[in-house]
């Protein structure tokens, strides 16, 4: 399972991030920082293999780290 693995979430993470660097705007950081996060939370095992519940986390992770970026910077 490809989902499970901590490093597919973290190495995707830093891809978003380097997405990030090349789009204008803020799109990619949130996705990444939520990936980095879930990422994370399977690699100290807090979290299973079920797809279902990295995907949520994944969600609320990226959403949660886009109302902090939108906080931090503002809105246009």
């Amino acid at each position: 399972m490809m989902w499970a693995v901590w490093w597919v979430w973290v190495v995707a993470g830093f891809a978003l991030g380097v997405v990030e660097v090349l789009v204008p705007g803020f799109i990619f950081l949130g996705f990444a920082i939520g990936a980095v996060i879930t990422g994370v939370l399977v690699g100290i095992g807090l979290l299973g293999a079920n797809v279902a519940v990295l995907v949520l986390v994944f969600a609320l992770a990226s959403l949660g780290a886009w109302f902090a970026l939108r906080q931090m910077f503002g809105a246009r």
